[in-house]
């Protein structure tokens, strides 16, 4: 059976670059079912730039409630059996829907697929791609040998892509279903809302399919809430994985271990950020909690390598 895509698109006053995140979409070699645009209460020409595609895209508004909110929006009023998502300041490779539906339609035990991605700043230079960089991509590369698709469903694949995943929203393909039954993105967070709903999905999967080849961009700009206040954004991050560490009790061995590991990062990543400010007590205070669950002359160093900037 031929999956068929709803991509969804949230903006927020993306006036700017809506129009060539639709276009990558228009654009594909494998058409989308539909193109759902949720404008999450702009006060640009988000809306505007949405409605001179016409009947080619779906435009939904609503007052402003955070990028979760929009995606689950887009979700609940798809009518494709597969969804896929696209802020709107990224674009699609054009083989990104391909890739995935015809693997999909020829193996329809995957769960749920994922891939790589390329970063580039505001400036267009390519910066890299995303499974080189982390750990858990260079395992599924390593695993494929150089052939364009891989399975993950080995417990130590699993627990380091949870840790710490190469794979970002605009890269991941699942059930309309599956989405609705999970529950969608969390609704309340501003940072890590991708991590808590993709952990839940692994969570109740077994099989992945991870494609070697990019199949989108991630634009890297100093705009994001992460560039803007660094402090306040690992406190939203570490915010977020401490909700979905309660979820986590419940969840396979492997991924309890890898959401562990992620939010001892957070907690780091928070400290280092505190200290760069010069607030060394509440980096101490941050990162504590993590030594205390597992002390030892590795953490320590890593504590004191921390305070010292």
């Amino acid at each position: 059976m031929k999956p068929r895509f709803s991509v969804v698109i949230p903006a927020y006053n993306a006036a700017a670059t809506l129009a060539r995140a639709i276009e990558s979409v228009r654009a594909q070699t494998w058409p989308a079912h539909e193109i759902i645009v949720v404008d999450d209460g702009s006060s640009d020409a988000t809306p505007e730039v949405a409605a001179r595609f016409g009947g080619a895209v779906r435009l939904i508004r609503q007052p402003n409630q955070g990028v979760a909110a929009a995606r689950n929006r887009g979700a609940r009023e798809a009518g494709g059996d597969w969804l896929a998502f696209l802020d709107a300041d990224d674009w699609y490779a054009p083989d990104r829907l391909r890739l995935h539906a015809e693997w999909i339609a020829e193996d329809p035990t995957l769960d749920f697929l994922t891939g790589d991605y390329e970063y580039r700043d505001e400036a267009g230079t390519p910066l890299g791609t995303s499974m080189a960089r982390h750990d858990a991509g260079r395992r599924m590369l390593a695993k494929a040998g150089g052939a364009r698709r891989v399975v993950m469903d080995a417990a130590d694949e699993i627990a380091a892509f949870v840790a710490d995943h190469f794979g970002d929203t605009h890269t991941l393909s699942l059930p309309r279903a599956r989405f609705v039954e999970l529950g969608g993105y969390p609704e309340g967070f501003k940072v890590c809302e991708d991590v808590h709903l993709l952990t839940r999905l692994v969570a109740a999967s077994r099989r992945i399919g991870v494609s070697c080849e990019c199949l989108a961009v991630y634009l890297i700009h100093g705009g994001s809430a992460t560039r803007r206040d660094p402090v306040a954004a690992q406190y939203e991050n570490v915010r977020t994985l401490a909700d979905l560490e309660r979820l986590a009790r419940n969840f396979p061995l492997p991924v309890r271990q890898g959401v562990a590991a992620r939010r001892a990062a957070a907690r780091y990543d928070l400290g280092c950020a505190l200290v760069r400010r010069g607030q060394r007590l509440a980096a101490l205070r941050a990162v504590w909690p993590s030594f205390a669950a597992r002390p030892g002359m590795q953490h320590l160093r890593t504590l004191l390598s921390m305070l010292k900037g």
